[in-house]
């Protein structure tokens, strides 16, 4: 389980910079899943009661945020400098864990 958690959450970083990297696509291309971050967090809190559980500087230009709810879903959203956030990855099972002590070289 914890090899998966790794692996979908590399994707969801390699994701996220490739959505920083060209923030601006095709009309073609549009994609649904953005609106202001305040949008994005009051939607999150309404639907799936879900709160902000970490966050992460991505590069300058954007921020990643996970949120995740009692219940234990979660979402990962991706905020860029002009306040337009971008859902993700979303999931079921969150669970926070405790701080962990840093491994002895």
């Amino acid at each position: 389980m914890g090899r998966n958690v790794i692996r979908g959450l590399a994707r969801a970083v390699i994701l996220a910079a490739a959505v920083t990297a060209h923030p601006n696509p095709a009309s073609s291309q549009a994609v649904a899943n953005c609106a202001q971050r305040s949008e994005v967090i009051e939607f999150l809190l309404r639907q799936y009661q879900e709160k902000p559980a970490g966050i992460g500087l991505i590069n300058p230009h954007a921020v990643m945020e996970i949120y995740a709810a009692d219940s234990g879903t979660w979402t990962l959203i991706v905020t860029d400098v002009t306040g337009r956030s971008c859902v993700i990855l979303a999931g079921k099972s969150w669970e926070a864990l405790p701080p962990q002590p840093v491994p002895k070289a």
